[in-house]
């Protein structure tokens, strides 16, 4: 709902955003066009958002590269963009600031590929991440992996073994729960899904992403996500989990056309009133 050049922020985008009763907003920005960007506009970029009343939760750096790429000339460029990404997050005074690992998969950064888990690429990946965090740590900023069964990162014991590896209280991962169900017998037993993920990652992620799982037909197993209480999930037990972590946490809605963005909203309203679970 928000465009990824924050340069063209209007009245109107935040008008959208409280009329569906949500406070805050996260949106991707291209990696490339951070270098073009300023004090001055990351200074308007963060009054924007103050004086509408909408908190920057996410603020995502877009870009194609793999962080754990054999090419160093390839890992050096998205380093300079993840770097400066950090950079402009911090003026903008975004919770945190979202990146991905990348694929060595031909479809793109959540593509699949046995290459992604090497012994090799595992190594690289720390090696960059920590460079990462060097800059989180000198900006004081708190950066997230996005992470998701397809990627390097591919479930929840293989995120908090790469984080211990970086060793960075300022490095984390997205609490997007349905980025790990692996298997169709978890979307039918979601509770006891829910509780792994949770009980596993959950207290290095401070952002959540509040989605449903939605099962296609078709060979051999099709898992889509969908608008929140609109699939199988139990979502009355992530939301009180996610509470009991971080009650005065944000949790976005994503992936979703416009116009199910009210749906999803008030959906997942009704789902955490039921739930016992205050959104304020």
């Amino acid at each position: 709902m928000l465009p990824g050049d924050f340069r063209t922020l209007t009245p109107e985008h935040f008008e959208a955003i409280r009329a569906i009763n949500c406070t805050g907003a996260g949106f991707h920005s291209p990696g490339d066009i951070l270098f073009e960007t300023g004090a001055a506009d990351c200074e308007g970029g963060r009054r924007a958002f103050e004086e509408a009343g909408v908190d920057l939760v996410q603020f995502a750096i877009s870009y194609s590269e793999c962080l754990f790429d054999s090419d160093e000339t390839v890992r050096s460029a998205v380093l300079r963009k993840i770097e400066r990404g950090i950079e402009v997050g911090g003026m903008l005074a975004a919770h945190c600031v979202l990146i991905r690992t990348g694929s060595l998969g031909p479809g793109g950064p959540y593509s699949p590929s046995a290459l992604n888990h090497s012994e090799d690429n595992h190594r690289r990946l720390v090696e960059t991440l920590r460079q990462v965090a060097d800059h989180a740590e000198a900006h004081d900023v708190t950066v997230v992996v996005e992470t998701h069964v397809l990627t390097i990162m591919n479930s929840p014991e293989t995120n908090m073994a790469v984080l211990s590896a970086v060793g960075s209280d300022c490095l984390g991962v997205v609490m997007d729960y349905v980025n790990h169900f692996q298997a169709l017998h978890q979307v039918y037993d979601s509770c006891a899904r829910i509780d792994h993920i949770f009980d596993t990652m959950g207290s290095r992620a401070p952002v959540g992403h509040c989605k449903d799982i939605a099962v296609r037909e078709g060979f051999v197993v099709h898992l889509d996500e969908e608008v929140p209480g609109e699939g199988e999930l139990d979502l009355n037990h992530a939301l009180r989990r996610w509470d009991k972590l971080y009650p005065e946490g944000y949790m976005l809605l994503e992936h979703l056309p416009i116009e199910k963005y009210p749906l999803a909203s008030e959906n997942t309203r009704r789902i955490a009133a039921a739930a016992g679970v205050h959104i304020h």
